[in-house]
């Protein structure tokens, strides 16, 4: 793990000296938080660029067909940035993640650096962090990058969640979406600010939280509880991000549904339970590699317990499980002992999402996707254990698909779910009871 030279292996600190790091849009506001969050460590980190037509023909050219949506996409937008006047290879470096298990996702830092080699960027540099040691080992400053990172994904997570709760009720069209992005843009300047000691930060995040949750409470609204609640899992970049899934989520809401989806940092807990796993296999269930472990777990909880605090009223009935409860409700269909990555965490979210009174499922995967072939064939007898309640699965590959029908039959089934449906939504204080 670590900074390498599209060739090359090599220090962080050194690499990565004046040089911007470019962050891929996985969700537009986890992406700003996350490019703030290196600023705050000296790092100069910015968002990679909308994705659009371009994206996917630099993209195209690099990639055989095989690949899944999102490595196209992903290397799309990387080089689109290599096509900009100012572009100096040596000042430049792309951040791509890595995971095992049997996604593809594991293979695109490789294959991003292959591509730079080929087309003579070798002194472009790739930080490719992996799930194998919980993002470990991003240079000396990892202990506050790493907290800053993840209040700030944790923060764009609940400003996410806020606009998908209130845009499918809101009186005037806008006026969530533009909360949203001025909320994020208060949470980025509180997260870029450097030498700030931890606890100041942490309450300034918590105020500016607190002073976006009561904007947008002020949104003018029309709440009902008519409206079907559809619980949205699947492959983490396609769910989180509108450009690969063909804007889904506004779809169903301009079908009369509301959508849940599933956090980004429900992968951060996942990978320090397969980082405990590993370290358990490997020295034993004591050792100081788990007590570490167990301590970093335990104070990340802690962090998002503080900053969620301030919303308890504004997610009763949206609340997020904790993933030993995903993987409880996975168990009886894909065990996370066995299967690994999202298809685990699909199939328990859904079983969660029906316990928590949603009136469909819906799990969004590029297509060819290993995760999203495996929870497909486990849905039908996922379905039947929950009432039968409908799941649909919607594949996405960058080419035009007829999304309007086929969101438009699934709501029709879900409507008629609602109906006869058991289990119950809770409703927050602003659900009034419809007559």
């Amino acid at each position: 793990m670590g900074i390498n030279r599209a060739g090359n292996g090599g220090g962080d600190d050194e690499f990565l000296k004046g040089r911007t790091l470019h962050i891929p849009q996985m969700s537009y506001g986890g992406a700003v938080a996350f490019a703030a969050a290196f600023r705050s460590v000296g790092i100069n980190a910015r968002v990679c660029p909308e994705s659009d037509a371009r994206t996917l023909d630099l993209g195209g050219k690099h990639t055989s067909g095989e690949e899944c949506l999102p490595a196209r996409v992903t290397l799309g937008n990387f080089l689109k940035i290599t096509e900009k006047p100012d572009f100096v290879p040596g000042k430049t470096a792309f951040f791509m993640p890595t995971a095992d298990g049997p996604c593809r996702f594991g293979q695109y830092s490789t294959y991003i650096r292959k591509v730079l080699r080929d087309i003579g960027l070798e002194e472009v540099l790739v930080l490719s962090p992996t799930s194998e040691n919980g993002y470990d080992g991003l240079g000396e400053h990892v202990n506050v990058l790493m907290r800053n990172a993840l209040w700030g994904l944790i923060s764009a997570d609940i400003m996410r969640k806020m606009l998908h709760k209130t845009r499918p009720y809101e009186m005037s069209h806008g006026d969530t979406d533009a909360e949203h992005n001025r909320s994020i843009s208060a949470l980025e300047k509180v997260l870029e600010q450097q030498n700030v000691p931890t606890e100041k930060r942490m309450s300034e995040l918590v105020r500016v939280l607190t002073e976006a949750r009561d904007r947008f409470r002020k949104i003018p609204a029309r709440y009902t509880r008519k409206k079907p609640l559809i619980g949205v899992v699947g492959e983490i970049f396609c769910r989180l991000t509108s450009f690969t899934n063909d804007n889904t989520i506004r779809k169903v809401e301009e079908f009369g549904g509301e959508c849940s989806l599933a956090h980004v940092v429900e992968w951060v807990w996942y990978s320090n339970m397969e980082q405990q796993k590993r370290i358990r296999v490997k020295n034993g269930s004591f050792s100081l590699a788990m007590l570490t472990a167990k301590i970093k777990n335990y104070i990340q909880n802690k962090d998002e317990h503080m900053l969620y605090h301030p919303f308890e009223e504004d997610f009763r009935g949206y609340e997020e499980p904790p993933i030993t409860r995903i993987f409880e409700c996975a168990e009886p269909f894909l065990p996370h002992s066995g299967a690994l990555g999202e298809m685990t965490l699909s199939a328990g979210k859904a079983v969660f999402h029906y316990h928590q009174g949603c009136d469909g499922i819906i799990d969004i995967s590029p297509f060819t996707c290993m995760n999203g072939i495996v929870t497909e064939a486990v849905y039908p007898k996922l379905s039947r254990a929950c009432e039968n309640i409908p799941i649909r699965n919607f594949f996405f590959d960058g080419t035009q698909t007829d999304l309007d029908r086929d969101v438009g039959i699934f709501m029709e089934l879900v409507r008629t779910y609602q109906a006869r449906k058991k289990v119950k939504r809770v409703y927050p204080p602003c659900f009034p009871a419809d007559q």
